[in-house]
């Protein structure tokens, strides 16, 4: 079961469109879809709601590396187990469209997990990993997750967030495997490209040489020899 849903993302409105707030957007979309407040709390230093089931839900007011104070202090006053938190973050890894979920773990240079890790003692909560596309070459993955997706990015987003949305009441009751079947075969086919195999290039024979036309009587006689 599944007692503590944190969406990682950075306070304020210059950050509130960017990639690194795919954990907001989904937590917000349920937010409102359920009727649920999301209410400061400085106790914990996070918007914090509950739901009808007694889930709680939180967003950390304070930036992504320092993501793991409000979620060490929600859980340790309620008593909350790492494997009972779902912490939905965005995911460069996968394309816009993806969304996967998945148990312990590395971070892969994710700052919020890592605080999270750190402060927990543990990498055995649940993640749910939104895709927001790898970085262009030459542009850093911190950089790039500072900016707005595309218009046709935050679609595919959009999508993959609807898509966890339908299967998280499954988690909240702690049906994982069944969200898990549900979600990563609901997925379009068309999100993630995969790479064409390389075709070897067909060898063509050679054309034939050109022959010097055989030279022939005065002329033949005068440059025919060297």
């Amino acid at each position: 079961m599944i007692r503590l849903v944190v969406g990682l993302g950075n306070p304020g409105k210059e950050y509130e469109r960017t990639r690194h707030n795919a954990g907001f957007w989904l937590v917000e979309r349920f937010a409102q879809a359920n009727g649920m407040v999301l209410r400061k709390d400085p106790k914990f230093k996070a918007l914090v709601g509950k739901n009808a089931a007694g889930a709680w839900f939180l967003l950390p007011q304070s930036f992504m590396n320092l993501s793991g104070q409000p979620v060490q202090m929600l859980a340790g006053f309620f008593k909350i187990k790492p494997e009972e938190v779902l912490v939905v973050h965005d995911e460069l890894d996968f394309a816009p469209g993806v969304a996967r979920i998945k148990q312990g773990g590395g971070i892969a240079g994710h700052n919020g997990l890592r605080d999270i890790s750190q402060r927990l003692g543990s990498h055995e909560y649940w993640r749910l990993r939104v895709g927001v596309g790898k970085p262009p070459v030459g542009t850093e993955g911190g950089d790039y997750v500072l900016h707005k997706p595309s218009t046709e990015e935050r679609a595919l987003i959009d999508e993959a967030i609807d898509r966890s949305l339908q299967v998280l009441p499954e988690m909240l009751k702690g049906d994982m495997q069944g969200a898990i079947h549900k979600l990563h075969s609901g997925e379009p086919k068309t999100v993630e490209k995969k790479e064409a195999p390389v075709k070897e290039p067909e060898i063509q024979p050679e054309p034939p040489k050109a022959t010097e036309p055989k030279k022939s009587g005065l002329l033949g006689s005068l440059f025919g020899k060297k």
